[in-house]
């Protein structure tokens, strides 16, 4: 009987610890955080006490997506991020809201931007992907280099950042050239029976841009990997869905049928990497590409060394970042070379004239392709696909006139940054690729679509070669408009995306 007392006790005294830990963090902390916020006249919508502002988040995000776009324009703040225009016209800037017991701080210009991306002093760390208000969309991505922090983080990026610099990535023109031609022959199998044809170029960038990731990435090939994207999808359904909803601590631990398909999909996106990794994982070992790098990274015995299981979660965040970063800039860029046919027919003829009709562009007439890359840039400011970045204030820091306690996560709208009319004039919702001719610059903290300073995109020479070379192959072979059944609803999920696909009328040149 006292020993069933003393568990009884203990049982007690662990429950009211950990009442009093949940108490300080989501009661006491916030309500100190709003207090100093507060007195330097910073607003934002009223804080719930249990929910905070995510259903008012949600409810803007869904009358927003309710409805698309009354034609294609640019100016998709106020669709993709509608809290970025209804809560600072209603609270002024800079402005606070709340997802769980952490406040976002919204700062915005390119001042700002720069003094917190390129810091070296630690104030400003990178937001772990397991501190989020829902540590669910933490499976997503693992503890891989977009979620990780400190010194873990700096251990990947060593490891990982050889697999990207140009020179290897030159090197895989080759391949992906051959896969974007692989393509490009099943389009013209569609066109020999039809003058033109409608194409969903969403659905055919996602699917050329996971073939590419895992054969330059990873050695393998997209029927290989393609359980890994299906789950993948499946999984990025899950987060969007839990970004949108109230998560109440503790509750991904009650076995719900929701909560065990989040674990098993976990579980069968590991066990299908940890096979691909064993199928590949020799070839790649001599190859030098990311899944070698990181082998071998496993079998030596210094700081630079890798487990498998860190392995695994680099191939996930890789096969979901090759794949939608570059998959998406594609769609956008095909779609504003759609509208704007005039920018269409430049770039095209500048392809025919540095890489003639048939052949394949290579790395020396890649890089002469000024129009395509100014078209890219453009597109990529106009419709980024990391629409926002996050930033943890590690202490108490002065951001020019604002004092920002410890423990406010900063976020830095760059889409809002990109679109803005004091930075990029009169015409700033406006397509035009001439803003990136030879000779332009522009602030660094004004356009940054990889991110800027040290935590800048790993795979950014990846995604820009890829793209300027299925960019041209596309633009040797085929014309394309804008088809009647597109509807221009750009739509914020993990990335920016048109949420009822992209279809464009193509053509044979």
């Amino acid at each position: 009987m006292a020993a069933i007392s003393i568990l009884l006790v203990a049982g007690l005294l662990t429950a009211l610890a950990y009442a009093l830990r949940l108490a300080h963090s989501h009661l006491w902390v916030p309500h100190r955080l709003e207090r100093r916020l507060h007195r330097q006249g910073i607003r934002g919508p009223p804080r719930r006490l249990i929910s905070a502002n995510e259903a008012d988040y949600g409810a803007l995000l869904a009358a927003a997506l309710s409805a698309p776009l009354a034609s294609f324009h640019h100016d998709i703040v106020g669709r993709a991020t509608p809290h970025y225009r209804e809560w600072p016209a209603r609270y002024g800037r800079p402005f606070v809201f709340w997802l769980g017991p952490r406040p976002h701080l919204v700062v915005s210009g390119p001042e700002v931007a720069k003094a917190v991306l390129t810091d070296s002093t630690g104030a400003f760390s990178k937001a772990d992907s397991r501190g989020g208000s829902n540590p669910l969309t933490w499976q997503l991505i693992g503890e891989g280099l977009l979620g990780l922090t400190g010194e873990k983080w700096a251990h990947h990026r060593r490891v990982i950042a050889p697999a990207f610099n140009m020179e290897r990535v030159k090197g895989w023109i080759p391949e992906i050239s051959a896969i974007t031609s692989s393509m490009l022959d099943k389009w013209e199998v569609q066109g020999e029976t039809r003058a033109e044809f409608e194409i969903d170029v969403n659905t055919e960038f996602h699917s050329l841009s996971a073939d590419i990731i895992s054969c330059v990435a990873f050695g393998s090939s997209y029927e290989e990997g393609k359980r890994v994207f299906q789950l993948q999808e499946e999984q990025i359904k899950l987060v969007i869905l839990a970004l949108r909803t109230i998560y109440i601590p503790g509750f991904r631990f009650i076995p719900t049928k929701k909560n065990r398909r989040w674990h098993s999909l976990n579980q069968e996106i590991r066990n299908s990497l940890r096979k691909l990794i064993e199928i590949n994982g020799r070839k790649c070992e001599d190859s030098k590409n990311l899944l070698g790098l990181m082998l071998s990274a496993s079998k030596i015995d210094n700081k630079l060394k890798m487990g498998i299981e860190e392995i695994i979660d680099e191939c996930k965040t890789f096969y979901f970042a090759g794949k939608e970063t570059t998959a998406n800039l594609l769609t956008w860029a095909t779609l504003m070379l759609a509208l704007h046919r005039e920018w269409q027919d430049k770039a095209r003829d500048e392809v025919l004239q540095a890489c003639g009709k048939y052949e394949h562009p290579n790395a020396e007439n890649l890089s002469s392709l000024k129009i395509v890359n100014m078209v890219l840039k453009e597109t990529l400011r106009l419709y980024p696909p990391a629409m926002i970045l996050n930033r943890i204030v590690t202490r108490d820091v002065e951001l020019g006139i604002l004092n920002i306690p410890a423990g406010t996560q900063l976020n830095l709208p760059i889409v809002e940054i990109h679109h803005d009319s004091d930075i990029w004039g009169a015409k700033a919702e406006e397509f035009d690729p001439s803003r990136f001719a030879d000779g332009k610059s522009y602030h660094l903290g004004a356009y940054f679509p990889f991110g800027i300073g040290p935590t800048i995109c790993v795979g950014q020479n990846l995604a820009m070669v890829e793209a300027k070379l299925v960019l041209a192959m596309v633009l040797q072979r085929f014309a394309f408009d804008v088809s009647p059944n597109y509807v221009h609803a750009p739509m914020l999920g993990m990335t920016l995306q048109p949420q009822y696909g992209a279809q464009v009328l193509v053509r044979r040149v």
